[in-house]
């Protein structure tokens, strides 16, 4: 494998400074704000969504598929129709 070690020290060092070239020094701190901010919500959606996915894998496997609205409280609390 020849190309193991292709990003070493000296390779991210020369990325650094030509991305230091291409946006200033005025603009990478909000460059690195709106990156900060990006991983947050990221990390965000991605614990809501493990979440979501835990509760629904937990009421399928307890066996519960009753639907809430087909009680017969439901159908009693109707009033008749009148002829």
């Amino acid at each position: 494998m020849p190309f193991g070690n292709a990003f070493g020290w000296p390779h991210l060092l020369i990325i650094l400074v030509v991305i230091l070239l291409l946006f200033g020094a005025t603009k990478l701190p909000a460059l690195a704000k709106g990156v900060g901010q990006s991983v947050k919500v990221f990390r965000k959606e991605m614990k809501s969504d493990d979440e979501a996915d835990g509760t629904a894998t937990s009421e399928a496997a307890s066996g519960d598929t009753t639907p809430a609205a087909s009680t017969p409280a439901d159908t009693a609390s109707k009033p008749a129709d009148k002829p």
